[in-house]
């Protein structure tokens, strides 16, 4: 059996995204059949829409996603109809070197749906990130699919799917934030307030967000940060300096990931201090840092993949701390929208009006 449903597709490089009819089919083994009650609108599907992904056109968007099991495949026995899940695209395959190693947030081979979603012509669509939830049913697979507790609104529980963990792990898993630690978030989106959020948690004693608009800046507060930086009419490096007697901070999330910021955050840590890249850079930026300085300052430079998350034990933690009010997921829905309204929020997004639309369906 198969299933007609309206999708956010993208056609065509850099066209406006169309509402169409697609064909999502039952699932397969190993793979579950998901009702979407809420994907967010993230830089991600605006990079698909532009070819800055890739060019296996037509996309089928939306990632960002919370919903519930409605049917599951042969094989599946840890998901039943009903649950409650966010959708990851991270899912393990258990069998890759990463994965024998122990370190399964690394996965070489991670699994998707075998099952295509067409158009209503039989052409295939390629969902993003391995999700495509801009629609009210998606299949994907079980292992994309992590349970969590139902309390949670959809609005807010989806956006750990992509943007809130990338941030929030980039700090608390990539860089490794300890109590007492202090550190800079350059770049005040909702990855960057993610990555506040997560410092914050984490026991920082001073998180310092850099923006250049003051209204991310007061934003950046309300998830934790104690200090703000408004780099567009004062240098960060020194501001950060000042604010850490001179030393620097001993982690430096750019979030934002161009040059001039990872040279920024490079910077601005004290000696041993560790920089973190969570933005995600064009495919043809560079960097040049000195040698010398690389090895005298010691420390290291990471680059954060989906937070370094291991979704099946990150998703749970983060929703607790969101219903035990310490995580504000809330605040990131900056509105609620129609999948009609897609294009408009890629334009809001663009404009740093927003940090998270959210279709509900």
């Amino acid at each position: 059996m198969s299933h007609e449903v309206p999708a956010v597709v993208a056609l065509k490089k850099g066209a406006p995204v169309e509402i169409t009819t697609i064909v999502v089919p039952d699932p397969g083994p190993g793979e579950v059949l998901v009702s979407v009650q809420a994907c967010g609108v993230c830089h991600t599907d605006l990079h698909y829409r532009e070819g800055a992904v890739g060019d296996s056109f037509p996309y089928l968007l939306g990632h960002e996603a919370a919903g519930t099991v409605e049917t599951v495949g042969a094989g599946v026995d840890d998901l039943s109809p009903g649950d409650t899940v966010v959708l990851a695209w991270r899912a393990p395959c258990g069998g890759c070197r990463s994965c024998r190693r122990g370190r399964p947030w690394y996965c070489f081979d991670s699994r998707n749906a075998t099952r295509p979603m067409t158009l209503l012509d039989g052409t295939p669509l390629t969902p993003a990130l391995g999700i495509g939830a801009f629609a009210p049913k998606t299949l994907v697979a079980a292992g994309q699919a992590v349970k969590v507790d139902p309390a949670a609104r959809p609005e807010a529980a989806g956006l750990i799917g992509c943007g809130v963990m990338a941030g929030y792990g980039a700090a608390v898993n990539t860089g490794q934030v300890r109590h007492g630690d202090t550190v800079a978030v350059i770049g005040c989106g909702g990855v960057g307030d993610a990555a506040v959020a997560g410092a914050s948690l984490a026991g920082a004693r001073r998180v310092i967000a850099v923006d250049v608009d003051d209204k991310k800046l007061d934003a950046a507060t309300r998830f934790g940060a104690t200090h703000t930086v408004n780099s567009r009419g004062t240098d960060p490096v020194a501001a950060v300096r000042e604010l850490t007697a001179g030393h620097g901070v001993d982690v430096a999330i750019d979030a934002v990931g161009l040059p001039e910021t990872y040279r920024q955050a490079f910077t601005m840590r004290d000696l041993a201090g560790v920089l973190v890249q969570v933005g995600v850079p064009q495919p043809e930026a560079t960097v040049e840092l000195s040698l010398a300085d690389l090895f005298s300052h010691g420390g290291a430079l990471k680059s954060s993949w989906y937070g370094d998350c291991l979704p099946s034990r990150d998703f749970p933690i983060l929703i607790d701390q969101y219903l035990s009010g310490r995580l504000n997921l809330g605040a990131f829905v900056s509105e609620t929208i129609g999948l009609g309204q897609v294009e408009e929020a890629f334009a809001k997004m663009g404009r740093g009006e927003v940090l998270r639309s959210v279709v509900t369906l």
